[in-house]
């Protein structure tokens, strides 16, 4: 391994070790954390848009496992930062197994485990498209929902029972965590929102 590629590796493993992510990942039983990885995986190979760590965390916690979604985040993070850097740096599945044996001591063999499966099944793909495409510095939108309300009780508005909408956008940040925005609009405000929406497929359709 070049010198570069160790000092870039180097700086992950300390990530994932003395950021605290390695006991964190004590915590997680082997098969969330195959599905975590394969999460990451896909999300490094431009397959989904970002991780789920809040739908992942809360079947966690179901399990019986004490472990908050701040935590699980910077677990998704810090491996997200291990993948990419071992695919910028085109490490085979045993230099980046046998660095996380001798950088990492408190990382459980189940893990590193799991590492390597997935690892030596797609990380050749991650090194593609790692090289083929730029990172990401803004967001990406992943779903949007929408439901009519009347309000019953208000601070400001003079009349209740008007109806308004809730709009939830789902976005994936450029981590690749996913997260929700919720927000309420008074019906002008909506159609104002839809018609602007309307103008941007006019706009696509001359593209």
């Amino acid at each position: 391994m070049a010198g570069g590629s160790a000092g870039a590796l180097a700086r992950a493993l300390v990530a994932l070790d003395g950021g605290g992510a390695a006991d964190k990942i004590r915590l997680i039983p082997q098969d969330f954390f195959a599905e975590l990885c394969e999460q990451i995986i896909q999300h490094l190979n431009h397959k989904i848009p970002g991780i789920n760590t809040a739908e992942l965390c809360q079947r966690i916690q179901t399990s019986g496992i004490d472990i908050n979604i701040g935590d699980l985040a910077k677990v998704a993070n810090t491996l997200s930062f291990l993948f990419s850097t071992a695919a910028r740096n085109n490490l085979s599945t045993e230099e980046l197994v046998t660095s996380l044996g001798s950088g990492v001591s408190t990382l459980p063999k189940h893990a590193v485990q799991v590492i390597r499966h997935v690892w030596n099944e797609q990380g050749k793909a991650i090194a593609v498209s790692e090289g083929a495409t730029t990172t990401a510095t803004v967001g990406q939108f992943v779903d949007m929902k929408w439901k009519l309300g009347v309000a019953m009780s208000s601070d400001t508005c003079r009349s209740l029972k008007y109806p308004y909408v809730t709009v939830t956008l789902t976005v994936a940040d450029p981590s690749g965590q996913i997260t929700d925005k919720s927000f309420e609009m008074t019906i002008p405000q909506f159609k104002n929102f839809v018609r602007q929406f309307k103008e941007m497929a006019s706009v696509l359709e001359t593209v």
